[in-house]
């Protein structure tokens, strides 16, 4: 049996990436899955997929940065299997890096609707339906390392990143006596489609990367799914408000960097 047997699991930004390396976990886990993203093509794929592995699994099209698409994903849930008992925020992006200043006001509104605002939607949802359902639950934010640390050209990701570090500790306060954990992941530097913009602009960033971390490797993006998935399951049971590194060791020596 799974550690996520029979938990109704939406998962946000499961078409690529962290988010389907997460969706393709959680199904082997025995998760039943609303996977939703925004293109909803690869989505519908992804589940095709998993529903031909024998897993439950609702595909959703849903821009998350609205209270209706961030509701939409919690819909689907409560249609399809009449509970929810997890989520995985992972959707996010962040712009080509560049120093604070030299951002613009419409790049800066971009990165906040979608990583903090649209983040909080779906957790707002989420909560909504937890504590109407009196099943408790467990929802797991994706905040990326920057969350726990500074860093050169990136400062308007940072800056929407600690914002999801806060609303970790915000929801806990309110909503751990319903049963409800609230957690993140606070994974470091993959080789994914979200960050192949920063591998562009920087060339040798990801031997860099490697070289800082040390365990000495870029991670695979299921290495932050397995995190994701223990938070989520009842192994983690007494683990809320806590934004966890999944990075190879880089905060734990950044400082001394």
């Amino acid at each position: 049996m799974g550690i996520l047997e029979g938990k109704v699991t939406v998962v946000t930004g499961a078409g690529r990436g962290i988010g389907a390396a997460a969706a393709r976990l959680f199904a082997a886990e025995g998760a039943r899955l609303v996977l939703a993203a925004r293109t909803g093509t690869e989505v519908e794929a992804l589940a095709a997929e998993l529903r031909a592995g024998g897993a439950e699994a609702v595909a959703v099209a849903a821009d998350i940065t609205t209270a209706e698409g961030a509701q939409r994903p919690v819909s689907a849930a409560l249609a399809a299997y009449g509970q929810l008992d997890a989520a995985f925020d992972n959707a996010g992006a962040g712009p080509v890096p560049a120093p604070l200043a030299d951002r613009d006001e419409d790049t800066w509104d971009e990165v906040h609707t979608l990583n903090l605002r649209g983040t909080w939607l779906c957790l707002r949802a989420q909560l909504r339906a937890m504590v109407a359902g009196g099943r408790g639950g467990a929802i797991v934010l994706n905040t990326g390392v920057g969350a726990l640390v500074g860093g050169f050209g990136d400062g308007t990701q940072q800056a929407a990143k600690h914002g999801l570090a806060g609303l970790v500790k915000a929801a806990t306060a309110d909503y751990a006596g319903h049963g409800i954990r609230t957690n993140a992941i606070a994974p470091g530097v993959a080789r994914t489609s979200a960050t192949e913009a920063y591998f562009a602009a920087g060339p040798g960033f990801a031997d860099a990367v490697a070289r800082a971390t040390p365990l000495g490797r870029v991670a695979e993006a299921a290495e932050f799914a397995e995190a994701a998935a223990w938070l989520l399951s009842d192994r983690a049971s007494y683990v809320t408000g806590v934004t966890l590194p999944v990075d190879g060791g880089i905060t734990a020596v950044r400082s001394f960097a």
